[in-house]
């Protein structure tokens, strides 16, 4: 059992793999004279973990990613990105919303290139890098299109070819396939974890689906509510690669029977019964 209300401590930085690419410390958040959102909440992600964050609606699921991107300060407690601020990390960072948010001006390769075009990135060195996106992703058919011609699949493809020309160390992603058709959900969840074998990030998801969740990571989050609070830290120890024929195995269904047990003990306030897997001490 892992007590994460102590922060774990990293090994020196022989590889990537020993260092600790994202760490919250006793992090607590409120916004104005509200009620907390979280609270005295610490965890360690190591460099190349894939890690899920579950939770009642109003657990702080989403403002634990802003503050992992800086997009928000912590009332109190630190956040560190490799052993920085989140806004001296801030060119290794990459977050992918629910909503794609492209521009409907601009092309599919346009808007692959918007975050270089703003960074200053030359013309032709940020097309080249946009192409090598649309290569990655599958979309060299539709390179020229607009988004009103393009799925909603194809749209969140755009989206994260996006979020990856910048290069990240870290991807933050909010729900980015929730309002995707079950099967565009997990074709995009089995493109995510293609691309992630050949790029090796840190990944923090938020999602709402425990099938996903227990088919995407390596260890999931699970927050309690009122104030958002860590209270499970499940791993996943399904064989990878994860493929289509992971869905259909035993195991996978039996990882999700644990992780939708436990989130529903969170949800009634039992999230300290007996049995439940790796409870993190309040």
């Amino acid at each position: 059992m892992s007590d994460l209300t102590q922060p774990l401590t990293c090994a020196p930085p022989a590889s990537p793999q020993t260092t600790c690419a994202v760490r919250f410390t006793h992090i607590s958040k409120r916004f104005a004279s509200g009620p907390p959102i979280l609270q005295s909440l610490s965890a360690d992600i190591p460099a190349g973990q894939f890690v899920s964050i579950i939770g009642p609606s109003g657990c702080g699921k989403s403002t634990l990613l802003k503050l992992a991107a800086g997009l928000t300060a912590p009332t109190a407690g630190t956040v560190e990105i490799d052993g920085q601020s989140p806004a001296a990390a801030r060119k290794s960072i990459s977050f992918i919303f629910q909503d794609p948010t492209l521009l409907p001006w601009r092309t599919v390769r346009e808007n692959i290139a918007l975050g270089l075009e703003l960074a200053h990135v030359p013309r032709s060195e940020r097309t080249q890098i946009a192409n090598q996106q649309i290569n990655l992703v599958n979309l060299q058919h539709v390179a020229n299109h607009y988004p009103r011609q393009l799925s909603g699949g194809m749209k969140m493809r755009v989206s994260i070819a996006r979020a990856l020309a910048s290069s990240p160390r870290l991807l933050l992603l909010d729900e980015p396939f929730a309002a995707l058709d079950e099967i565009s959900r997990d074709r995009l969840n089995e493109e995510l974890l293609r691309l992630r074998q050949q790029q090796s990030w840190t990944v923090l998801f938020v999602t709402h689906s425990i099938a996903e969740a227990v088919f995407l990571s390596d260890r999931i989050l699970v927050l309690a509510a009122h104030p958002g609070r860590l209270v499970h830290d499940v791993p996943i120890t399904l064989p990878q690669p994860r493929t289509t024929a992971t869905r259909a195995s035993a195991a996978f269904d039996r990882t999700i029977a644990e992780v939708s047990r436990t989130l529903r003990h969170v949800e009634t306030g039992q999230h300290d019964a007996p049995g439940l897997p790796r409870e993190v001490p309040q």
